[in-house]
């Protein structure tokens, strides 16, 4: 890489949390723990916030609101990082439902920034990938647990 190109530093973004859950309050509570997170994240500050009230989730098809009372919310959050890099492990940590850049227009990234974005990037799909083997093997051993309750069921039954 020339030695006169130098990466892009203070990106600013803007970042979408949702959140689902009840009772209302906790669902701002939550939210607000969670950018205080943020801002505290090395390389990362929150320029500005805004947190929507919760809102009953209602049926799409019916209108009507969910028996559970499910609210949901989001937050606008704003923040500024000194590298590419940061706003790529607050993706991977907060998994925001929306993320767009807003300053710079051209981000400049060395091929160790990038490594290090994959790098993270496929580390947590291994995790992923770990904990869905996990699952599934679980999964199948309670199928088949299932399945020898519902024989000794059938047995007794006829039996009977």
């Amino acid at each position: 890489m020339n030695s006169e190109i130098e990466e892009t530093k203070g990106i600013k973004a803007m970042m979408i949390l949702e959140i689902v859950g009840k009772p209302p309050e906790h669902l701002v509570e939550t939210l607000e723990n969670l950018i205080k997170n943020i801002d505290e994240e090395k390389g990362v500050s929150v320029r500005e916030k805004k947190i929507k009230e919760p809102v009953i989730i209602k049926n799409k098809k019916t209108g009507e609101e969910n028996k559970d009372g499910f609210y949901t919310t989001f937050a606008e959050i704003e923040v500024e990082v000194e590298e590419i890099t940061y706003l790529a492990m607050l993706m991977f940590k907060y998994m925001p439902a929306h993320i767009e850049v807003i300053e710079p227009e051209l981000i400049i990234l060395s091929n160790t920034g990038w490594g290090d974005i994959l790098s993270e990037l496929t580390r947590r799909l291994h995790g992923y990938d770990e904990v869905a083997r996990i699952v599934q093997a679980e999964k199948a051993i309670l199928e088949e647990k299932l399945r020898e309750v519902l024989s000794g069921k059938k047995k007794e039954e006829k039996e009977e």
